[in-house]
């Protein structure tokens, strides 16, 4: 290479590989195509996140017009402030799964998540599952595309409507170009080319407006008790924030405290815990390098609970029965967890 210019050579690898490249995703569309007919009605579930939302909404775009019909449905609640706003300034309505008709539903289809993950998807025969996190050994779904180098299944989904030259709406532009932000944490966490390739094709349909006013709904009047409790209960355990909230209403608190307090300039690790319902929640981020939050749950408490996630983001939920047994009493459940960071 002279003055930062590709030899003749280099520039036909990078054209075939480029063609190589725009040829698999193409061939992957099309068999996406033939999962479905023209007279089925598709149904897909979701665990409801911003980045599950909009790949959802991708999925219903790329078979628009080429089956009966598609539902969206989700199986968890939504109670994050700034998920709430995504719906409502996108004005998106995604009902629980029991609130519709499924009897209609011929096909049911996945994405941003496996049948593993939820108790209430166990039960679903799927036909399609588009995922980016570590697959599950024991699933049979016909049409599989899990891919968990990438940082957001956004990303995997928008180069499906690249290859069927499908031009995103200013609404799902805007859905997947947040999808990818709150996934990667704006790249904070692991992420690849493809997502940043991804973002930055979105950007130009994207309206940043409705992206401001998403990101600046995290906190609100109702969580402030959250962050209170969560000051007074930090101590950290060498570069690790420790927190335990004690018994909470919202898991997903838990999340929001996590992300908050791995800001702390002191902080390479941040582990949040909590009660909620029969579960022990344990919500892990790093800021690192080569750290692995998804193999530091599962080597800590794999062995009570499921545990697993990306490497800088993770989460283990323990039955509240196990800890018992393990530990004979929940209130030494702030006690055990310092334990195993010290361990770490």
């Amino acid at each position: 290479m002279k003055n930062g210019l590709a030899s003749p050579v280099q520039s036909k690898k990078n054209q075939m590989s480029n063609s190589i490249r725009t040829a698999s995703q193409k061939s992957r569309y099309e068999s996406l195509l033939q999962a479905l007919s023209t007279t089925d009605t598709l149904g897909i579930c979701i665990v409801a996140d911003p980045d599950a939302i909009a790949s959802a909404l991708a999925l219903k775009r790329l078979f628009w017009r080429k089956i009966k019909k598609t539902v969206i449905c989700r199986v968890n609640a939504i109670k994050r402030s700034d998920n709430l706003a995504m719906l409502r300034y996108l004005h998106i309505a995604i009902p629980y799964i029991k609130q519709i008709d499924t009897t209609q539903v011929t096909k049911w289809a996945i994405v941003d998540s496996q049948p593993h993950h939820h108790k209430s998807l166990s039960n679903i025969e799927f036909t399609i599952l588009i995922d980016h996190h570590p697959p599950s050994p024991d699933h049979a779904v016909p049409f599989t595309d899990i891919r968990e180098e990438y940082g957001a299944n956004a990303s995997i989904m928008m180069e499906y409507l690249r290859a069927a030259n499908i031009t995103p709406s200013a609404t799902l532009a805007t859905a997947l170009f947040y999808g990818i932000k709150t996934d990667t944490d704006n790249f904070a966490r692991s992420s690849s080319a493809a997502d940043i390739k991804a973002f930055r094709y979105l950007y130009k349909y994207v309206n940043l407006n409705i992206i401001k006013k998403i990101e600046s709904s995290e906190i609100n009047k109702k969580n402030v008790a959250d962050f209170r409790n969560a000051f007074d209960a930090l101590q950290f355990i060498g570069d690790t924030v420790y927190i335990h909230m004690g018994t909470v209403n919202d898991a997903d608190a838990l999340v929001i405290i996590a992300d908050f307090f791995l800001k702390m300039v002191e902080a390479t690790w941040c582990m949040v815990s909590g009660i909620y319902g029969q579960k022990v929640v344990i919500i892990i981020r790093n800021a690192g390098f080569r750290l692995d939050a998804g193999k530091v749950a599962s080597r800590l408490f794999g062995k009570l609970g499921s545990a697993g996630g990306h490497s800088s983001a993770a989460r283990a939920e323990i039955p509240v029965a196990v800890f018992t047994t393990e530990i004979g009493d929940l209130s030494k459940v702030s006690d055990f967890i310092k334990e195993k960071i010290k361990k770490r």
